[in-house]
C-alpha cells in the first residue's frame, strides 16, 4: 500500500486553509483520506475569532479521528458528528449563524476488505482508479452550476451558500452532510484513489493541461508534490500573461495561486 500527501499554501503569507490526512490502521486491509479546502472569507468577516485554519484542523482531526475509529457509522453520518462537534467547540465565543461562519469543502473516502466508500461536498474532487485504468472523477457540481457574474459578487454568492437552488459547504448545520454526494464501490473495482482540492485540480479545471486520466497517471509517477508543482508553474505562466496583457499593468485575480492539496492512495 502506498499514500503520498501534499499540502501547500497559495501564499507564504498567509496559512494554509487546506487539511489532508491519511488513515492507515495498524491492521491492514483498510484506510482512509480526508480531504478539507478552507473557504476563504472577504476581509476576514465571518463572525469567528479564531479563522478558517482553525475550523479545518478542527474538522479535519474530527473526521480523521471518526473515519478510522466509528467502522460502524456512515460516511455522511461521520460529517454530520464532525460538524456538530467543532460548532460546539466555538458556538459560545462566535456567530455560528453569520453566513460566512468558517466552512469548508470535503473530500472522504474509506474502504475496508471489500468495500469503497466515498464522499464529497463542494467542489474538492475524488478521484477513483479503476484496475483497467479508467479513472472516475466523483464531483459536487453544483458551485459549477452558479453562474460567473454571481460568484464575482460576494453579496450575490451568499444568498446561494447552502440554500436550495445554490451550492453546500461544511460550516454550522449537521444537516448539510445529507446534502453530500456519496457512495459505495466494491474495492475490487478500485486500484487506487486520490483526493484534490480545487487548488490542486486547476491542472484540469483551469489549466487543462490534461483530463482526470492524465491526472490520475500524473499522480502515479509523480506524485501529489509533482501534480502541485506543475499547477504553480502554470499559475505564474497564466500571471505573467496577463501582466503582459495589461500593457504593463498588474492584473489582478481571484486568488492567482491558490492552497493546493492532493493525497493519492494504492489500495
Amino acid at each position: 500500500m502506498r499514500t503520498d500527501l501534499v499540502s501547500l499554501p497559495g501564499s507564504p503569507e498567509r496559512p494554509n486553509e487546506d487539511w489532508a490526512a491519511a488513515v492507515l490502521p495498524a491492521s491492514g486491509g483498510g484506510g482512509a483520506v480526508v480531504v478539507l479546502d478552507g473557504v476563504t472569507p472577504p476581509a476576514g468577516d465571518d463572525g469567528c475569532v479564531h479563522g478558517v485554519p482553525w475550523f479545518t484542523a478542527r474538522l479535519g482531526g474530527a473526521l480523521t479521528e471518526l473515519s478510522g475509529s466509528r467502522r460502524d457509522m456512515t460516511l455522511p453520518a461521520i460529517l454530520s458528528y464532525g460538524i456538530r462537534r467543532t460548532a460546539d467547540a466555538h458556538r459560545e465565543s462566535c456567530d455560528l449563524s453569520h453566513v460566512r461562519t468558517p466552512q469548508a469543502t470535503v473530500a472522504l473516502a474509506r474502504w475496508d476488505a471489500d468495500t469503497v466508500e466515498y464522499l464529497v461536498l463542494s467542489d474538492s474532487v475524488l478521484l477513483l482508479e479503476s484496475p483497467a485504468g479508467a479513472v472516475r472523477a466523483v464531483r459536487d457540481d453544483r458551485l459549477d452550476r452558479v453562474p460567473p457574474e454571481i460568484l464575482r459578487s460576494h453579496e450575490a454568492t451568499d444568498r446561494l451558500r447552502n440554500r436550495e437552488g445554490g451550492f453546500f459547504t461544511a460550516a454550522a448545520d449537521p444537516a448539510v452532510a445529507e446534502r453530500a454526494v456519496t457512495g459505495t464501490v466494491s474495492r475490487a473495482e478500485v486500484r487506487a484513489l486520490a483526493a484534490l482540492t480545487d487548488g490542486a485540480a486547476r491542472w484540469v479545471e483551469r489549466f487543462g493541461a490534461g483530463d482526470w486520466v492524465e491526472c490520475f497517471a500524473l499522480l502515479a509517477a509523480e506524485g501529489p508534490r509533482g501534480l502541485v508543482d506543475r499547477v504553480r508553474a502554470l499559475e505564474t505562466a497564466a500571471d505573467a500573461a496577463a501582466t503582459r496583457a495589461g500593457a504593463g499593468g498588474v492584473v489582478r485575480r481571484g486568488k492567482p495561486h491558490d492552497d493546493a492539496t492532493a493525497v493519492y492512495a494504492e489500495l
